[in-house]
């Protein structure tokens, strides 16, 4: 595995970022060229973003930079709750200057009033190394006129779904907005949007929508290698519609589960052998999800390349590229029911659908999986997931309609195997895979995920 977002030694200190071949030129070439030339620049590089829905950065940009006469912001989404995934925190681990440039650049080419970082409170070593390579960069005098704020917010899975980290960088709870960011951005006083308005007098606020960009992590992380390098280097790695290399996470029934920088194109059998060394000896793989929000990717569609276009010919995402790997021991009712579990706990609410929907659904999945079942629990499901989504302001109900359906059309016999039996075939716990850490091929889960209440608080241990 060889690539350039992550190098084999942590880079710690601004000397040695500015040693490397990137270090400061991204940001000396954007300036050298200005705003337009650079957002032209990412956009024939052909970078999409990284955070999982893959739409092509350039554009994202350009749109925000083409809204004349009005604030504009950027935050970076480093709120990583996505189970299966640690790419993020790698990244900033390994070399957090790297983020800062592509932030520094960003902001320049959208003309962006201020910065905000969002990371989760409980990623104390991210929020540091963060902050200290802002404070080294303007130091530096790389980042002179850029103002950028750290925001340190809560554990709920929304806090990464880009509306709602709106409302959490102004001071509220992770609810999702109805408008995106685009329309609707930071410190926006205009009440015409359909949500809530900020007071004139707050500080960044101003009369109009406030269009802000927001970017992942990942995204950002590759901006000063392009405008370093060009948009011709990175398309020479990945394809055509996916270019350049992109960092993938491998956990579950994998001997040593880690996170590594593949290029584009490589195949998903290849990339949870090189990353993650492949399933137990005698053991082969069952079905893969990418997080909690795609279809499975079953053991006969395994050859399908790591691209956007690749994932979606299969009917299924890329995602963020955190792959939860099951071998042939485990039960899909209880996958299911796991991930459903965890996407009906952190559902905010907002949209009674969702909530009720998708709680229902979880617990006609535990129903089957313990025993209890009938196939008046397989009707409930699929009555269920045909309204889950009515009204949802996020797309977290989504994910629970295009997760559990794919499921049960992959699994079917499984599904029947618990009703006409009345208990699990495949009796085994299967954690779910929401990463503490992970490191030296060993992931540490969240056990407090099992006391979660679907209020967002804990039963007492």
């Amino acid at each position: 595995m060889t690539g350039f977002l992550l190098p084999t030694e942590a880079i710690t200190s601004i000397e040695a970022y500015l040693a490397t071949e990137t270090g400061g030129a991204g940001v000396a070439r954007a300036q050298e060229i200005g705003p337009e030339a650079t957002i032209e620049e990412i956009s024939r590089a052909g970078l999409r973003g990284r955070g999982g829905g893959g739409f092509p950065t350039g554009r994202k940009w350009q749109g925000i930079a083409s809204q004349e006469g009005t604030r504009r912001y950027l935050v970076v989404n480093g709120a990583e709750g996505e189970p299966g995934t640690f790419k993020d925190r790698a990244l900033l681990r390994a070399n957090p200057y790297q983020l800062v440039e592509g932030l520094i650049i960003a902001a320049f080419a959208i003309a962006a009033e201020e910065v905000f970082v969002c990371l989760k409170e409980r990623f104390e070593r991210e929020i540091d190394n963060v902050t200290r390579a802002v404070a080294e960069m303007q130091d530096a005098g790389i980042c002179t006129d850029c103002k950028v704020t750290v925001v340190a917010g809560p554990d709920e899975y929304l806090f990464g779904e880009e509306k709602a980290m709106l409302e959490v960088v102004e001071g509220r709870p992770p609810l999702p907005r109805l408008l995106p960011p685009y329309e609707h951005g930071l410190f926006a006083s205009d009440m015409q949007s359909g949500w809530e308005g900020t007071p004139v007098s707050a500080p960044g606020a101003g009369g109009d929508a406030n269009p802000t960009l927001v970017n992942n992590v990942e995204t950002l992380s590759n901006v000063p290698h392009i405008l370093a390098r060009g948009a011709e280097w990175f398309r020479s790695m990945g394809t055509p519609e996916s270019p350049g290399t992109i960092v993938a996470t491998v956990v579950g029934d994998v001997v040593a589960p880690d996170v590594g920088e593949v290029e584009m194109g490589s195949t998903l059998r290849d990339v949870i052998d090189a990353v993650g060394s492949g399933v137990g000896p005698g053991r082969s793989v069952k079905a893969v999800f990418s997080g909690v929000a795609n279809a499975v990717v079953t053991a006969d569609q395994l050859d399908v390349p790591l691209t956007y276009e690749g994932f979606q010919a299969i009917g299924s995402g890329m995602g963020s590229a955190g792959f939860i790997v099951h071998d042939d021991t485990a039960c899909m009712v209880n996958a299911a029911y796991v991930y459903s579990r965890f996407l009906s706990v952190e559902s905010c609410g907002q949209c009674p659908p969702c909530k009720l929907g998708s709680g229902e659904i979880t617990e006609h999945l535990q129903r089957l999986e313990t025993g209890g079942g009938t196939a008046e629990d397989m009707q409930g499901i699929a009555h269920w997931l045909g309204r889950v989504t009515d009204g949802n302001r996020c797309y977290l109900a989504v994910e629970e309609q295009i997760m559990v359906t794919s499921v049960v059309r992959a699994f079917a016999e499984e599904f029947v195997e618990h009703v006409d039996h009345g208990s699990c075939p495949r009796p085994r716990p299967i954690p779910l895979p929401k990463l503490v850490d992970l490191d030296g091929g060993q992931a540490t889960y969240d056990e407090t995920f099992w006391r979660k209440r679907p209020d967002w608080t804990y039963e007492p241990e």
